[in-house]
């Protein structure tokens, strides 16, 4: 059996100190990092930008198939997510844990694998954070900063008639392995001697279990000098992101079906599982791709970036939001993501 050491024995500051100790400083930023009182930071004449987000168990994850490590990367990357949405990079998190007896040490140390590696990946340090124990399940709280050069952040409120819509990636897939994954769930609890089959589906898990902050759309960005018009993450499914981008610069939109991007492992799995691809594109959640608009002359700059499709373009507002389908049809977009509240 493998050894299972007690969060009690180290008590809360041996606790800290064990999940930091391998965590070594990578921006000059940080002045004082985890072992104070707080942390110190710089950011030498920059715009600081902070997000936070919560994530808790039975909501926002459930560990029947969430593996501890994937769930610290996730955890990570879904604040550092926010921050390239403000068109700005993430430089320091912090990481809250509450936590019931039912977690081990070196359960706790496969969580906290995830959160060096993500940190690692972007360059970002870990500079603090709190633990504490939990009645009932595993909650999360992280907190990004980071910098944006002087006024080029980028909001949600400031689209313009007539700018094109875009969005990074491919979507959908998050949402046809949370169904995978959760249809293998309750073949499980019903009969514990069938094995979870993943039926090969190996990409749309990775979109669910380990999506990646798109950092390398916002490099794309400084090096072509494009600033778009407005930007936000898409975690609740684009056809919910569109509509507060519409509802926030008061606009309305056009999006076209058949430019909506969807990996051809995720449209099989859709038809596999009985589902309408662009419906999972529309309104599944978790991809955690960026959606923005960027001015028509901008056009030409992203062109050739094969990891960016044009999807729509803003409207006036008296037009409202509509889909233009293959078939030259047009439905409202309505906000079918995911809600938090709505369990």
């Amino acid at each position: 059996m493998e050894n299972r050491t007690e969060i009690a024995e180290l008590g809360e500051f041996g606790l800290i100190e064990h999940l930091t100790k391998n965590f070594e400083i990578q921006n000059a930023s940080t002045v004082l990092s985890v072992g104070d009182d707080a942390a110190i930071i710089d950011h030498f004449g920059k715009q600081t930008v902070l997000s936070t987000d919560l994530l808790i168990e039975g909501i926002h994850f459930d560990l029947m198939y969430t593996p501890l490590k994937h769930l610290g990367y996730k955890s990570v990357m879904v604040n550092l997510s926010d921050i390239y949405a403000m068109n700005a990079y993430p430089t320091q998190i912090t990481m809250s844990i509450g936590i019931s007896n039912r977690f081990s040490l070196e359960a706790l140390n496969e969580f906290y694998d995830g959160v060096y590696l993500a940190c690692e990946k972007h360059g970002v340090d870990l500079v603090g954070g709190d633990t504490s124990s939990s009645n009932k399940g595993f909650i999360i709280s992280v907190t990004a900063i980071g910098e944006v050069a002087p006024n080029q952040f980028v909001k949600r409120s400031t689209a313009q008639k007539g700018d094109l819509i875009c969005v990074s990636g491919d979507l959908g897939g998050a949402f046809l392995a949370l169904t995978l994954m959760e249809r293998e769930k309750k073949i499980y609890l019903e009969n514990p001697q069938i094995q979870p089959d993943l039926e090969n589906e190996s990409y749309i898990v990775s979109r669910l279990l380990k999506p990646e902050a798109r950092k390398e759309i916002i490099d794309f960005f400084e090096k072509e000098n494009i600033v778009p018009t407005s930007m936000m993450d898409v975690s609740d499914g684009i056809s919910s992101e569109v509509l507060h981008l519409c509802k926030q610069s008061n606009l309305g939109c056009v999006l076209y079906e058949e430019k909506i991007p969807i990996a051809e492992e995720s449209r099989k799995a859709a038809y596999k599982f009985g589902l309408d691809p662009t419906v999972c594109a529309l309104n599944g959640g978790e991809d955690y791709e960026l959606i923005f608009t960027l001015k028509q002359e901008d056009h030409d700059k992203i062109v050739l970036n094969e990891d960016i499709s044009v999807i729509g373009y803003m409207t006036d507002i008296s037009e409202g939001c509509h889909l233009l389908t293959k078939g030259g049809n047009r439905f409202p977009v309505t906000a079918q993501g995911w809600n938090a509240f709505q369990q």
